[in-house]
């Protein structure tokens, strides 16, 4: 377990829901990974970086609801920008993308 945080920091965190809706690959990528478009509705549109190539194919991703944080520092990767952190389950080396259970509005905040 990491370092105990307090509820306060815990709020810091924006986590919402987005929809996917551009998959590509990222060959420049150190590690094999698609490069994701996804809709967060009133936030906009952001751009991500998410190694998860070993249990995900392209066309699977397009439509699918996850969730991200989305007030994190923009970060460089090779010559990508990632806007926001796609959240799942690492087992491994495989990554399990956690999503809400039902489909709902692109902007919903996680709690």
């Amino acid at each position: 377990m990491n370092d105990t945080i307090t509820f306060e920091d815990f709020t810091k965190i924006d986590l919402r829901v987005g929809t996917i809706i551009e998959v590509d690959d990222f060959p420049e990528a150190r590690n094999p990974a698609y490069k994701l478009t996804i809709d967060f509705g009133d936030l906009g549109i952001k751009k991500s970086s998410a190694q998860i190539t070993t249990l995900y194919k392209k066309e699977d991703l397009l439509q699918r609801q996850i969730v991200a944080i989305v007030n994190f520092p923009k970060k460089q990767i090779a010559r990508f920008m990632s806007e926001c952190l796609v959240l799942g389950a690492v087992n491994g080396k495989d990554v399990i993308l956690l999503n809400p259970e039902n489909r709902v509005k692109n902007g919903t905040p996680v709690a």
